[in-house]
């Protein structure tokens, strides 16, 4: 529900910085998404996905036409970013039809939480507005495609454990070892870190794969292959955390990658997923570091955040090279006013 304007309405309120920042972030990353969305969606045999996906698209759409309304009624310059221009949808299949429920899966889960971050920092009500609304759209989506996948049988559903007998309190410092001597099991909240962060990066790792298949800048290929390597990395690290506990850890379900070698996305499309994959991996695995409460847990995220940024800076320099890589608004450079 729209939340209420006071008496005094708000007139001639400019956007702020948070506003700002957050419309244009998101507007990047919603055209994405209906590029990808507008490609499965061409693509689909299954009829049971094609209407997910077909609305999954329109909302994206409907985000991008608001935000472009609430920046041409500011004269904000309305961010390039992706169109259809960005796919090519007379190539083949790249990915088998489960990878689409999949994408959708994955998107508004990440959404969820990009949404509810982005709106606890705005103050404008009628971007409020918006954003608790593309809460509420992505938390719905999210729930119909958990259910379409538990149908389906191709949800992994995170491990179970045993309820505790009663409330206990942390009796030892010890609590906190895991680098030398006998480790203590993992806690709910480390369990479920390390299983989600297995999850996204089997996602990654099926999306590299078909972006190596496909792309044919050398550069860009091993780049690609390089960010694979690093999610199959965290994966193997992860699943071994989990045995560890004699949890079986978690395994993909399938191939989900066709044989095509016929690129249906943009190279510039292609990167902006895994800037965007990047940007994630960073926010989430410094989520899963800042609740640990074990010191090689404390220990394995600091680096693997330490490879994520450096893979990152790669391909900002790759994009940039290529002027694809949109610049956020910036703060108006006094210094350089003042020398002119």
């Amino acid at each position: 529900m729209p939340i209420q304007q006071s008496e005094a309405k708000q007139v001639n309120i400019e956007f702020t910085c948070t506003e700002i920042g957050g419309l244009w972030s998101v507007y990047i990353q919603e055209s994405m998404s209906a590029c990808f969305l507008t490609y499965f969606l061409h693509h689909l045999q299954d009829a049971e996905i094609a209407p997910l996906a077909k609305e999954a698209l329109e909302i994206a759409k409907d985000r991008l036409a608001k935000m472009k309304q609430l920046f041409m009624d500011e004269n904000f310059p309305v961010p390039v970013a992706l169109s259809d221009g960005d796919v090519n949808l007379a190539a083949p299949p790249l990915f088998r039809d489960s990878f689409a429920l999949s994408f959708i899966y994955m998107m508004n889960r990440l959404s969820m939480i990009n949404f509810a971050f982005t709106a606890s920092n705005n103050v404008r009500l009628d971007v409020l507005d918006f954003f608790n609304e593309c809460i509420h759209t992505s938390t719905e989506m999210f729930g119909k495609t958990v259910k379409m996948m538990l149908d389906k049988g191709i949800y992994d559903r995170p491990p179970k454990m045993d309820y505790p007998k009663k409330i206990e309190y942390v009796q030892k410092k010890s609590f906190l070892s895991g680098m030398l001597g006998q480790k203590r099991p993992l806690n709910a909240i480390e369990l479920s870190e390390i299983f989600f962060n297995i999850e996204r990066n089997y996602f990654s790792v099926i999306i590299m794969l078909g972006f190596a298949q496909v792309v044919n800048d050398r550069e860009l290929k091993e780049l690609i292959i390089r960010g694979k390597r690093i999610s199959e990395k965290q994966i193997q690290l992860f699943n071994g955390l989990m045995m560890e506990e004699n949890l079986l850890g978690t395994v993909t379900v399938g191939m989900e990658v066709t044989p095509s070698t016929i690129s249906p996305f943009s190279d510039k499309l292609i990167m902006t997923m895994i800037t965007v994959l990047n940007a994630v991996d960073i926010t989430l695995i410094s989520h899963a570091l800042a609740l640990a409460m074990r010191t090689d847990l404390i220990a394995n995220y600091s680096k693997i955040i330490a490879e994520v940024m450096a893979y990152a800076k790669s391909t900002f320099d790759a994009m940039v090279e290529r002027k694809w890589l949109e610049q956020p608004p910036l703060v108006t450079d006094r210094q350089e006013l003042i020398r002119s």
